[in-house]
């Protein structure tokens, strides 16, 4: 299911090791002629739009070596804040854009802080209450409309939803088909259970509420609409604490389009045996064919240090199950080139990935294949040429 580009709305209104500690085990790097850490001077990508709804045969193969390994794709962008000012439009596709992202899932963050309470990142004010709105992704909406670009193609997320209190959402949906019509063609980042934001008065889903969700998963199932779940997956004092919850939903919808984000990796969880998490997406992804995970957020690289070499064989086995993103959070008040870092950080695995996973990941084949978008990641150069 493809949200209409821009100028169509318009017109019609992708080492072994034993018992130690992820942040360890991810410390241990892989074995690369492009350090993760090594500043990379290529030019941001040349790629439009345009050239890559060509076929295949009809696109340049692309030159690892001479090109950025940052994908053409952000599967998990925040266009607005929790609270307060955002970036304006015009400036966020321009910062989009010169980074070489060609396509970017506009995730509203539904859960926004009290307006009244002066607050801009949820972290900074624990007590004031973060509650689900559909204020953001109207917002998002309009703004797309208003500000089109020939050279980024936008998906509108709903982000709205509440979890934990599901009755309305099925009427809600309703109203943004009557509001944006065909335009919304996602879902998420929905927060199922996000200890983060406990102290901001989160109320996490259940598995009684999960139950409740089945009219709105039918509707998102028959519209091939994919959803984007915060999960955790636990915490360090037990760190499949709250596994049970993803299971549910996965046993639940297993017919439906699944992005479990981040990994169900968070702050909250920095010392579990790598060889157990990748053992849990294995089992996971191999009895749900729906299911997909996302590797955004500089968490993920930040508090873990560096992807390791149980890792990234895990990501080239199941490369097609692997989106890229950020989980940039577009707050008006951050530098003009904070984009452009957190795009560096959370693409850094990239650069070790065999040519057929960064073609997957990197290059959007699997966000392609995943929206049913009549476009095509073109081809990794084989070696000889130019590497």
């Amino acid at each position: 299911m493809d949200i209409l580009p821009l100028s169509r709305v318009l017109k019609s209104l992708g080492r072994p090791v034993l018992a130690v500690p992820l942040a360890a085990a991810l410390f241990s790097g892989c074995a690369t002629t492009n350090s993760a850490d090594t500043p990379d001077t290529r030019s941001a990508n040349p790629r439009t739009l345009a050239s890559l709804a060509l076929p295949v045969d009809q696109q340049a193969c692309y030159d690892r070596d001479r090109e950025p390994f940052t994908p053409l794709v952000d599967a998990h962008f925040h266009p607005r804040p929790f609270g307060g000012a955002a970036i304006p439009p015009q400036k966020l596709h321009a910062m989009l854009e010169s980074q070489g992202v060609r396509f970017v899932n506009y995730f509203g963050i539904g859960q926004i802080l009290e307006m009244d309470s002066g607050c801009s990142y949820y972290l900074d004010c624990p007590g004031v209450t973060a509650m689900p709105s559909i204020k953001n992704d109207f917002v998002n909406g309009m703004e797309t409309v208003a500000y089109p670009s020939d050279n980024l193609h936008i998906t509108l997320s709903m982000t709205f939803m509440d979890l934990a209190h599901p009755d309305n959402i099925v009427e809600l949906i309703e109203l943004y088909d009557r509001e944006y019509p065909g335009m919304f063609s996602w879902s998420g980042e929905l927060n199922v259970m996000k200890q983060a934001l406990l102290k901001n008065n989160h109320e996490p889903a259940t598995l009684e509420s999960i139950d409740q969700w089945a009219p709105f998963m039918a509707v998102l199932e028959e519209r091939g609409i994919p959803v984007t779940l915060h999960s955790d997956l636990g915490n360090d004092a037990n760190p499949t604490q709250f596994l049970p919850l993803m299971k549910h939903v996965l046993e639940t919808y297993p017919d439906n389009k699944i992005v479990w984000a981040h990994m169900g990796l968070s702050k909250e969880l920095s010392h579990m045996n790598p060889r157990q998490h990748v053992a849990i997406m294995k089992e996971l992804l191999d009895s749900y064919p729906h299911l997909m995970l996302d590797i955004s957020w500089d968490v993920l690289y930040n508090e873990y240090h560096q992807w390791g070499d149980i890792y990234v064989p895990f990501l080239n086995e199941y490369s097609t199950r692997i989106l890229p993103g950020t989980d940039f959070v577009a707050a008006g008040y951050k530098p003009d080139d904070q984009y452009a870092k957190e795009l560096d950080v959370t693409s850094r695995v990239l650069k070790v990935l065999d040519d057929q996973a960064f073609q997957n990941i990197a290059l959007g084949d699997n966000f392609f294949r995943l929206m049913e978008l009549d476009y095509h990641a073109p081809t990794v150069c084989p070696a000889g040429i130019n590497r």
